[in-house]
């Protein structure tokens, strides 16, 4: 078919526009001319379905609604199609991503080191920086590490992992049970809601 003017109409240049700015957009659609299919079935702009049309009454159909005609579907036989404003929907579409991405917390697992008897004081710094990591919405790792024959007095360890645990036990949930790594014995905490965190925090008294 002989380009004409109509190619050229602001929607057109807009969905251009979208489509060089987005690569990835232009692998998932073929548009207008990209269509190399002879006959598509045709949504409108309306969503009323249009019939099994030729691909090239199609594009004709939706320059003269001054809109695009975009592939949906072309997996089906024959290839869905539907006359819309390509530009603003690939906008609307990213909008829609970068509000997602907005919306979605970055949740980083934080670590405070102790050691066996570290002093109470010391240990109350620590457990007010977990407390704000976890206020942010992080998690937070608690390890103790052991060193020459502190191996021998592992409860010692246990008993500390347990006191921080029912320190933060207002704002947080044991998601990892204290357990041995090497040399090291650590618990894994993360923000909770007050209810379930008592019952949650019960649990390093059981192990």
């Amino acid at each position: 078919m002989v380009s004409s003017p109509p190619l050229k109409s602001q929607p057109t240049a807009g969905c251009r526009f979208f489509i060089k700015e987005n690569p990835i957009a232009e692998q998932e659609f073929r548009v207008n001319e990209g269509i190399r299919v002879p006959e598509v079935r045709v949504i409108g702009a309306a969503g009323e379905n249009l019939g099994v049309l030729l691909v090239r009454q199609a594009i004709l159909a939706a320059r003269e609604a001054e809109l695009d005609l975009v592939e949906v579907s072309p997996n089906a036989a024959p290839p869905v199609c539907r006359i819309m404003d390509f530009g603003k929907f690939l906008y609307e579409r990213e909008k829609k991503d970068r509000e997602a991405k907005k919306a979605q917390v970055k949740i980083e697992i934080k670590e405070i080191r102790l050691r066996p008897k570290t002093n109470e004081a010391h240990r109350g710094f620590k457990v007010e920086d977990a407390r704000r990591w976890i206020l942010q919405g992080h998690k937070v790792r608690v390890t103790i590490k052991f060193r020459g024959r502190e191996m021998d007095y592992p409860e010692i360890a246990l008993e500390d992992l347990r006191e921080i645990a029912q320190s933060l036990s207002d704002i947080a949930v044991i998601e990892q049970s204290p357990m041995m790594e090497g040399r090291t014995m650590l618990v894994v905490m993360g923000p909770g809601k007050s209810k379930l965190v008592k019952k949650e925090g019960d649990k390093p008294e059981q192990a």
